[in-house]
């Protein structure tokens, strides 16, 4: 059965088509692209520090973090004003804005203001910030140079997926993997925290956001795929359903059913419906029936009765569009209210957790970040010499500004370790017009501070040490060190 539909369903699963205008059922999205990489910069780092989180990351945020861009500033403004207090609920609303507009340049809003999504509307002036910082970034580049990233990702989703939409396909036995009209499309994206299944529909459109993942969670896309090809159904024979809507009081007292299943009947027995389909699809007798007690205990009290069904179903020939109305109007009602007056339900649902993945190794430096790391053991050894040798090195081995700021950084610590206050002023002048990361500049300004102590310049010193504590994210060092400046002058013969 299933091999008589996969080449019917084929055509629709293409996964990452060749020519950059054409979008694969699993893609990458340059609108998704965008709207992670602003609130990468604007404040959003969880799972930064995941193994499970691609280097990508982190290099897109120092690219655009090291360009001092005008709309970076606004961005981190918004963001903060619209934090949620949950991590997960501060990505999920600017998920849903990146799938309700159209994207660069100008990111406007792709739906009528009826139907816009209520979280969205709370972003409201987002629209305007992003097309300045698509075009101030050059994210159109930075998407292309991005683009090996994504294959790799993708690549490990790419076997699982196609599986999942397959079986799903087969068992339902659709001739194609949909309804005319709607669509499904799953978009993975490297700049989000790790282990992230995201999905949305809106109308006839179906959306799974996925972020990097060790063990990819190739289930709940299948349940969301579920939800595209029977949500329809639900809809179509919602009067034969209704029939079995007195069975739903039974799940009132389920404490781990969400409010939303006890207030909507429909969504409840779909839930029901695509619980039971995947308990048929799952291989076992045991494993079948342990899903399908699991969802009753959390509340889903049409599974047992919708997975029995489909147990006949398997047997006939007809599709589920067809037979749906049959499997629905087999439900013995009596026998029900009999099987779920004996429920007991769970206090808390079941929460399947994501494998961190193994620890990622340390990077293996080269070229002028190496050269960088060996001036900095001479400086360490106060080998001061080659530590300037090495610092002068890499200043010719690279144009980036980042290492420049930390070449520069050594190079004025050396000026001042050998008694040259003018030389050293320079040098850490001009780390700051580098875009320096956030522990340099710390440094760079605390060392300007000593440096106006040093010469009486009593006011310019408290506001290089005031800058340091104004800094967000400055090393804890170099934040007291800033304080002990500001509350007495810094001497050098201390």
């Amino acid at each position: 059965m299933i091999r008589s539909f996969l080449f019917l369903t084929i055509a629709a699963l293409l996964v990452h088509a060749q020519p950059p205008a054409q979008q694969g059922q699993l893609d990458g999205s340059q609108t998704l692209f965008t709207v992670l990489a602003a609130i990468n910069v604007a404040g959003y780092d969880t799972g930064l520090d995941s193994p499970a989180t691609p280097p990508i990351r982190k290099q897109i945020r120092d690219i655009i973090s090291a360009k001092n861009l005008p709309s970076v500033q606004a961005l981190k403004e918004f963001y903060a004003s619209h934090t949620l207090g949950n991590a997960d609920a501060d990505l999920s609303q600017y998920i849903s804005f990146a799938l309700s507009v159209d994207g660069p340049p100008e990111f406007q809003l792709r739906m009528p203001p009826a139907e816009v999504p209520l979280d969205v509307r709370k972003l409201d002036g987002l629209n305007s910030l992003l097309a300045r910082f698509y075009q101030e970034a050059n994210i159109e580049d930075l998407w292309k140079r991005s683009q090996p990233a994504f294959d790799q990702v993708i690549a490990g989703y790419h076997g699982g997926v196609t599986k999942a939409l397959l079986e799903s396909n087969a068992y339902l036995r659709n001739p194609t993997s949909g309804y005319r009209g709607r669509h499904f499309q799953i978009f993975v994206d490297v700049l989000g925290a790790p282990n992230q299944i995201q999905t949305r529909s809106y109308k006839d459109e179906y959306f799974v956001v996925a972020t990097p993942s060790p063990e990819p969670q190739f289930d709940e896309i299948r349940h969301a795929y579920l939800h595209y090809l029977l949500d329809p159904l639900s809809l179509r024979y919602f009067e034969q359903l209704n029939r079995l809507k007195g069975l739903a009081d039974f799940a009132a007292p389920a404490p781990a059913l969400d409010s939303s299943y006890k207030d909507d009947f429909m969504l409840l027995a779909t839930e029901c419906m695509i619980k039971a389909v995947e308990s048929r699809l799952t291989p076992g007798l045991q494993n079948r029936q342990a899903m399908v007690d699991r969802a009753l205990r959390e509340g889903f009290v049409l599974t047992p009765a919708l997975a029995d069904g489909l147990a006949v179903y398997e047997k006939q020939p007809e599709s589920m569009r067809l037979y749906f109305p049959d499997l629905v109007g087999q439900i013995d009602l009596a026998k029900e209210d009999r099987r779920l007056d004996k429920a007991q339900f769970a206090k808390e649902a079941t929460v399947k957790k994501a494998k961190p993945g193994p620890p990622r190794p340390e990077p293996v430096l080269t070229g002028a970040a190496k050269t960088l790391e060996e001036g900095e053991a001479y400086y360490g050894k106060r080998d001061l010499e080659h530590a300037r040798q090495s610092y002068l090195k890499v200043l010719q081995q690279t144009s980036e500004s980042a290492l420049h700021a930390k070449a520069y950084y050594g190079l004025a610590r050396i000026a001042a370790l050998q008694k040259d206050p003018e030389l050293a002023e320079k040098l850490f002048q001009k780390i700051l017009e580098l875009s320096p990361d956030k522990d340099t500049k710390s440094w760079a300004y605390l060392y300007l501070g000593r440096l106006a102590d040093a010469s009486g310049e009593r006011a310019q010193a408290e506001k290089h040490y005031h800058a340091v504590l104004g800094i967000e994210g400055a090393p804890a060092s170099a934040r007291t060190a800033a304080e002990k400046g500001l509350a007495e002058p810094f001497r050098k013969d201390k």
